[in-house]
């Protein structure tokens, strides 16, 4: 006959053998997958689902409709949706925190101290979302509520630091000091604000300055330019606004480190002129482009330099300075005008119907007789040397 502790040994295993066997009570984990279930409990979730699905998750929507009772004052809501925002923030999910602040304020509670730490709240959230300007406009919003709400201040000064504002910056510093002259984050601020302010001033000055140098140079070329007698082009009246309006346009257009060229005419101590001379060779597709070309040096000076040995795109061995003929072309007539190589840059440019364009005079270089060049002139009206 089995005694007290054999009875009790009997039930133990019996209750053990509830758990080796394949029946399970109600609602017990699965083996396979118990992690997971474990993890839906609201104890041990590592991280809240975004939406809350009742179905899928009945106990957490249970406890969401706890904590946002609609039966609860509107200041209360407010708080929930506070606290709930200052855990996100916490988190560093700043996103999240911003949403909570602004569901707190929707609630429109009568708590002006509230809704004011709300403002400060939500505009400290966007601050790290780098939303400066929208975290301005919270704090100008709390501080109509709470005028003396330090925290408010603070961030403002902050605020205009990041968008550099220094004036404004300094002056919200100099507000919140005299409510607490020893907070470190205005003082460090108001230092801060007061050093940009004064480099952005210097270079400012100076940038003034240098804008002045240059535009002072580029008066001086353009005088230089209508002394000559150069026409730019478009020119369509020889009325001088309008030809201030086309020296301003070639200014934006041709003599800037932007042009196609990357050079721009240049004037030099003695008055003389450089230009970005651009050859075409339009029979090989090849070009040539002279940085600075003063406008007394003479084409074939140029032109023997540049072919004293013939490129390697010459296959043909025709490209010989002594049988090399210029030419420009008038865009406008459609007509094409030879240039003797033994002239000048500068008389070039003071032909009667030479355009600069873009800042940058361009010349067709052509072989002498070379079938090519009868091809390119058919159906064009040509202005031969005589």
């Amino acid at each position: 006959m089995a005694g007290p502790e054999g009875d009790h040994e009997a039930d133990l295993d019996a209750f053990l053998d509830k758990f080796r066997g394949p029946e399970r009570y109600e609602g017990a984990f699965s083996p396979e997958n118990w992690e997971k279930e474990f993890e839906k409990i609201p104890m041990f979730m590592k991280k809240a689902p975004a939406e809350i699905d009742p179905k899928q998750n009945p106990d957490l929507a249970c406890l969401q409709s706890i904590i946002f009772d609609e039966e609860k004052t509107l200041e209360e809501q407010a708080k929930t949706y506070k606290n709930e925002g200052n855990d996100y923030f916490k988190e560093k999910d700043y996103k999240k925190a911003v949403i909570s602040y602004t569901e707190g304020l929707n609630k429109k509670s009568s708590d002006q101290e509230l809704n004011a730490v709300l403002h400060t709240n939500r505009a400290t959230a966007q601050f790290y979302l780098g939303n400066y300007r929208s975290a301005l406009s919270d704090v100008i919003a709390a501080r109509k509520l709470r005028p003396n709400h330090l925290k408010a201040i603070i961030r403002g000064a902050l605020c205009h630091l990041e968008l550099k504002h220094f004036s404004e910056a300094m002056m919200w510093c100099e507000e919140g000091l005299r409510i607490d002259p020893k907070e470190k984050k205005l003082i460090e601020a108001r230092a801060k604000a007061n050093r940009l302010k004064r480099t952005e001033e210097r270079d400012l000055r100076k940038a003034r300055l240098q804008e002045k140098k240059e535009q002072a140079q580029k008066d001086a070329v353009f005088k230089a330019i209508k002394d000559r007698n150069i026409k730019l082009s478009p020119v369509s009246s020889e009325d001088e606004n309008v030809i201030s309006a086309n020296l301003a346009e070639m200014s934006l257009d041709g003599f800037s480190s932007h042009s196609p060229t990357g050079s721009k005419v240049c004037l030099d101590e003695n008055g003389s002129l450089s230009w970005p001379v651009l050859f075409l060779y339009p029979e090989r597709g090849q070009s040539d482009l002279i940085s600075a070309f003063h406008e007394e040096s003479r084409f074939i000076d140029h032109l023997t330099i540049m072919f004293e040995e013939l490129p390697p795109w010459d296959t043909e061995r025709k490209y010989y300075p002594s049988e090399l003929e210029l030419y420009y072309e008038d865009e406008e007539r459609e007509e094409i005008y030879q240039i003797c190589t033994q002239s000048t840059l500068l008389q070039a440019l003071q032909h009667q119907r030479y355009f600069v364009k873009a800042g940058t005079p361009t010349f067709l270089v052509l072989v002498k007789c070379a079938p090519f060049s009868k091809n390119y002139f058919g159906g064009k009206k040509v202005h031969w040397l005589k």
